[in-house]
């Protein structure tokens, strides 16, 4: 009955893994990638950076402002538009546009332009530097549920071992063939694989939680990864030589060329810190016009008898003409102020910095520092771009060793068990001895499939560098 619910659990297994959807390495990738915080972040950042770069362009197109104002003024003051004293309530109207250009600071908008654009292309290397990452950390995960996966098939397949030997040999221990302690061995056996069972189950279900991690999946969505079937290469790690690696991966990987990316935008840093001390040109205009209430204008003339001026020496009275005349005066339209009251305006300005407390001095120092550090880093990035290609080579030269090593022992060990297993049925091997020796041939499957997928990972890492695609296929 044991040996029955065993195997159903075995075909049940088998069929829920195929009717649920099975994700593949790329799309477990993918999701990974379009789910990451981190990447979200890091294209968040892209995108100010292209804010930046879009401002350091409008920078170079003149400005252009326009202004309007509506008052009124009570009490004593110099009319702007009639230069004359005002004492009563005054109404006062003002428009104007004013635009600004630089024509010559050191060059330093022209750098900042181009230091920006460097800025916008090094941000999206870090986007694809992330990705790069979440894409190796999936795979490894991915290669971990499988193997955790093959461990629980070798540690079923051996509980169906003991529980076969179980039921042997309580065949013959009632035909009084064997002694009854020999039944307690194979028990006791039986109770160690179905712990091991469950100890790979458990580790099968934290591989699987690990990779749900990482690709941020919904706790209430399935997750089954598809099995393909892995080939081991043999001659692959032969053709591949971690110089021609190296070489490959300084021109595909996005953290190098982030890098080298920075140096350059720290290059442009020092132009810019250089251009704060050199002489600047601009160039400001400006139109305006205005309103005023007390702006006044004559509309008519009331002539009236004017008093007398004086007399004459022989008596006569004497008038004065103008005294006569009595303007008629009215405010000026708005219209004919706007056109009236039209002014223009063009300067020029030179700025030349002589001493500004060594700001530009100091900003020289920063930015050079910054440079031999951006430097520093690009250098860096190299130096474990190569040491972690080399370590995967030979990380992959010694899986492949240990494998085909696992394998020899392997195949030694499973005609050493066939033989024991057919002495023990006989009983011409205690159980101890074939307990033992099926012990050794557990250990040696499940090294078998640790050294492949340790081969397969680090292979896998090789092609990366190589920029080929992350699949098992």
């Amino acid at each position: 009955m044991r040996k029955l619910v065993i195997g159903l659990a075995l075909i049940l297994s088998g069929f829920i893994t195929q009717a649920q959807e099975a994700w593949s390495l790329s799309k477990c990738i993918e999701h990974a990638i379009g789910n990451n915080i981190q990447v979200k972040q890091n294209m968040l950042s892209a995108e100010l950076a292209k804010a930046n770069y879009d401002q350091s362009v409008a920078d170079m197109i003149p400005s252009l402002n326009a202004g309007a104002s509506h008052g009124y003024n009570w009490g004593q003051r110099i009319d702007p538009f009639t230069n004359q004293f005002a004492t009563n309530r005054v109404r006062s109207n003002n428009f104007g546009l004013s635009s600004s250009v630089t024509l010559f600071n050191g060059m330093q908008k022209q750098n900042t332009l181009k230091k920006n654009d460097l800025d916008l292309t090094a941000s999206r290397y870090d986007v694809e530097t992330m990705q790069n990452d979440i894409a190796l950390n999936v795979a490894t995960a991915y290669l971990q549920v499988l193997f955790s996966e093959e461990l629980l098939l070798v540690a079923q397949n051996q509980l169906l071992i003991t529980d076969n030997q179980l039921d042997r040999t309580s065949k013959l221990v009632d035909a009084g063939v064997l002694p009854e302690g020999n039944l307690f061995d194979i028990q006791a056996q039986l109770a160690s694989d179905e712990l091991q069972v469950s100890n790979a189950e458990n580790q099968r279900d934290l591989a699987y939680l690990s990779l749900r991690q990482l690709m941020n999946l919904n706790s209430n969505a399935t997750l089954t990864i598809e099995k393909p079937q892995i080939e081991i290469p043999a001659d692959a790690l032969s053709k591949l030589n971690p110089k021609q690696i190296y070489q490959t991966a300084l021109g595909n990987q996005p953290q190098i060329k982030s890098a080298e990316t920075t140096v350059l935008s720290a290059d442009k840093s020092v132009a810019i810190a250089k251009g704060t001390a050199s002489p600047s040109v601009t160039i400001t205009g400006s139109v305006g016009t205005g309103y005023s209430g007390l702006s006044k204008e004559v509309t008519g003339y009331t002539i009236t008898t004017p008093p007398p001026s004086g007399y004459t020496a022989s008596g006569d009275t004497v008038f004065s003409l103008s005294d006569g005349i009595i303007p008629t005066l009215e405010t000026k339209s708005f219209s004919d102020q706007l056109e009236q009251n039209l002014n223009e305006n063009l300067t020029f300005n030179l700025n030349i910095p002589i001493f500004n407390g060594w700001q530009s001095r100091t900003a020289i120092a920063r930015a050079k520092i910054n440079q031999q550090n951006a430097q520093l880093a690009l250098e860096a990035s190299k130096l474990q771009l190569e040491q972690t290609i080399q370590q995967a080579h030979a990380d992959a030269k010694a899986s492949l060793k240990q494998y085909f090593a696992s394998i020899k022992a392997l195949e030694a060990l499973e005609t050493s068990f066939e033989y024991a297993q057919k002495r023990f049925e006989v009983g011409l091997l205690n159980p101890t001895d074939f307990n033992e020796t099926k012990t050794r041939l557990t250990n040696a499957e499940s090294e078998a499939v640790r050294a492949k997928y340790d081969y397969v990972f680090k292979l896998k890492v090789l092609d990366f560098y190589q920029g080929k695609p992350l699949t098992l296929k």
